[in-house]
C-alpha cells in the first residue's frame, strides 16, 4: 500500500514539474517572440515613420511606436480572452 501511496505521489510530482517546464518554456518562447516583434516595429518606425519628422523628432516616433504596440498588445489580448471564453463554452 506504501509503494502504491508513493507512486501515486511520485507521479503527481512528475506531472506537476513538466507542467512547469511547459510554463516555463512558453512563457520563454512569448518572450522571445516579443523582442522579435519589438525589433521589427522599432525597424519600421525609423525606416518609415522618422522620414516624416523633422530631425531630432525622436519623442514624436517614440510615441508612434508606444500606440503601435498598445494596440496590438490590446487587440492580441481580447482576441485571445475571447478564444478562451469560447473554448470554455464548448468545454
Amino acid at each position: 500500500m506504501a509503494e502504491k501511496k508513493q507512486s501515486k505521489e511520485e507521479k503527481k510530482l512528475h506531472v506537476e514539474v513538466v507542467k512547469q517546464m511547459v510554463t516555463l518554456s512558453t512563457s520563454g518562447f512569448g518572450l522571445v517572440a516579443a523582442f522579435a516583434w519589438n525589433s521589427l516595429i522599432q525597424e519600421f518606425i525609423n525606416s518609415y515613420v522618422k522620414k516624416w519628422f523633422p530631425q531630432g523628432s525622436g519623442i514624436i516616433s517614440l510615441l508612434v511606436y508606444a500606440i503601435v504596440i498598445t494596440f496590438l498588445a490590446v487587440f492580441v489580448t481580447m482576441q485571445l480572452s475571447r478564444l478562451a471564453q469560447k473554448l470554455e463554452k464548448e468545454a
